[in-house]
């Protein structure tokens, strides 16, 4: 009996080992074949709720796992790309994405799962190709799914004749909630609603469990999943934990609705069985997909209420960064290139108000060391480098055209422009790496160099705002100031390291805050430095 038991055990496990693999091999594979495109997909296609669903089941069918579609969503909704009610549809579509899974496991290809190893092997070990390995990797991962499951079926085929197990079943179709937490926690453990639904229909496939104790494990292997997105979302912005939660509110709901009418909801799915003569693996695909289908199709005209109620669940203000250009239209290229120019600067001043925006939050962090001003600051760089591109693009095309020699002028100034205000994201943001490292390593800086700090950070975020404002009303004068606070920044960085080094050799602080402390004055230097390009700018445009 024990050669038995652990004979089950070791097929159990392992198959399952090797069904997460090829999961995660037929979902990376599937992903670069695609061109690694998913953010851009999400990004383009959720203006309106329908198209977002169509995406996140898109996205899902890709990644293979509606648990990595709705921890992408949350960091596009954490980055200020998506909205909240955008990200609900996303959500939605994921979960019925995440059902094409069960449906492969429905077609019964476990006898070929070797042959299918072999040939993604091959694809991946004789072809140099990125594409062709891309597509072998995939194709391994489809073989190695089948095999986990041969594997998995085999280990749980004594279970069909253990007297415990048939009274947890039976207790499961006696008691529903019961059925609903076992499906819920083993998902949680697993981390995975494809490996658990897989076991499911292994189950089901040898006569261990019966269909009405094997659907509310199905609804809970679905409420389960939702916990690596509320993962992904702790320590992230307001909207993005709503958006977490709005994906544990949107299976719960589902699987309340569905255990209430369980009977008519297993008499509906042993229709479909009879009907469609299904095997059981793909008889619970099938219910998996129509409980997945019909809860978006119940809960979708309640979008607006779904993100009411979970605004109303966590509260708080969130500071939402507007990633999109707003003045890049493309008409204006087409009617007049002089205009299409007046617009991409006032992108511009818009991107430099991010970057201003963006520098003193990052000050605030490095005093009050609270991570909601690290996140916002993040993600205004992240924002600073998607209006960096879009910018260029559209001065790209403005070129395209025919341009005066005053505006080619103002073309090149403006695409100079573009980039020093990114560089200034670039240095907030290596400035916020240096503070992690300096909280992480409990690294403390003494009195005087945190003033010295603050007064190097209060002058050069005064230098850039000066700058834009320069920029923005085409002022000589303050132009002219900026240049002068620039020097005023290169002898204080001279300055503030010579004392420093003195503080060092008295043994005052450590070397690793010396590092800290020159390296944070070095990228202020540099801010510095983007700001009298900007004010040269002005003053060779002038």
């Amino acid at each position: 009996m024990q050669m038995d038991v652990q004979t089950i055990l070791f097929e159990f496990f392992g198959g399952l080992g090797i069904f997460l693999l090829g999961i995660k091999y037929m979902g990376d594979g599937l992903q670069k074949t695609a061109g690694d495109r998913l953010r851009d997909i999400l990004d383009k296609t959720t203006s309106r709720p329908i198209l977002g669903i169509i995406a996140g089941m898109v996205v899902t069918m890709l990644i293979q796992s509606s648990s990595g579609t709705t921890v992408l969503t949350v960091g596009l909704v954490n980055a200020g790309f998506m909205t909240l009610r955008q990200a609900i549809g996303v959500i939605m579509g994921a979960n019925i994405g995440t059902t094409v899974t069960a449906f492969i496991i429905g077609i019964e290809l476990g006898d070929y799962a070797l042959p299918i190893l072999a040939i993604g092997c091959f694809l991946i070990f004789f072809f140099s190709n990125q594409k062709v390995t891309a597509i072998g990797q995939a194709i391994f991962g489809f073989g190695a799914l089948f095999f986990g499951l041969t594997l998995m079926g085999n280990g749980m085929a004594p279970l069909s004749n253990l007297e415990a197990f048939h009274q947890l079943t039976l207790n499961m179709s006696e008691n529903r909630i019961l059925g609903l937490l076992v499906g819920t926690l083993f998902t949680v453990i697993v981390q995975s609603s494809s490996a658990t639904i897989g076991i499911l229909q292994g189950l089901f496939a040898e006569g261990a469990i019966d269909l009405h104790a094997a659907l509310p494990v199905l609804f809970g292997d679905n409420v389960g999943t939702t916990i690596t997105a509320v993962l992904a979302s702790l320590g992230a912005s307001v909207a993005a934990r709503r958006a977490a939660f709005i994906h544990v509110i949107f299976n719960l709901i589902g699987a309340a609705i569905f255990l209430t009418f369980l009977p008519l909801f297993t008499k509906f799915v042993e229709l479909l069985q009879d009907q469609f003569d299904l095997n059981p693996e793909m008889t619970l695909a099938f219910a998996h997909g129509s409980f997945n289908i019909a809860n978006t199709l119940i809960q979708f005209p309640f979008i607006a209420g779904l993100a009411w109620l979970v605004t109303k669940i966590i509260p708080g203000e969130d500071v939402t960064i507007e990633y999109k250009p707003q003045h890049l239209d493309p008409i204006f290229i087409q009617q007049s290139s002089a205009v299409a120019l007046d617009q991409a600067k006032a992108e511009i001043i818009r991107m430099g108000e991010y970057a201003c925006m963006g520098l003193e939050e990052t000050n605030q962090y490095l005093f009050t060391r609270q991570q909601k001003h690290s996140d916002l600051a993040r993600q205004l760089e992240g924002a600073l480098n998607n209006l960096d591109q879009k910018i260029t693009d559209y001065l790209v095309t403005i070129a395209s055209g025919s341009l005066s020699e005053l505006g080619s002028a103002r073309h090149t100034a403006l695409m100079d422009l573009v980039r020093d205000i990114e560089r200034i994201g670039d240095h907030f943001e290596n400035i916020i790496e240096l503070i992690d490292y300096k909280i992480a390593n409990k690294v403390d800086l003494t009195e005087e160099a945190q003033t010295d700090l603050n007064q190097m950070f209060t002058l050069t975020i005064h230098t850039v705002k000066q700058s834009i404002s320069a920029l923005d009303q085409v002022s000589r004068e303050k132009a002219l100031m900026v240049v002068d606070k620039e020097d005023e920044i290169d002898n204080m960085e001279r300055r503030l390291r010579k004392q420093h080094i003195v503080r060092m050799n008295k043994g005052q602080c450590t070397g690793s805050a010396g590092i800290v402390f020159v390296d944070m004055i070095s990228n202020l230097e540099r801010i510095g430095d983007h700001a009298v390009n900007i004010a040269e700018e002005v003053l060779g445009g002038k």
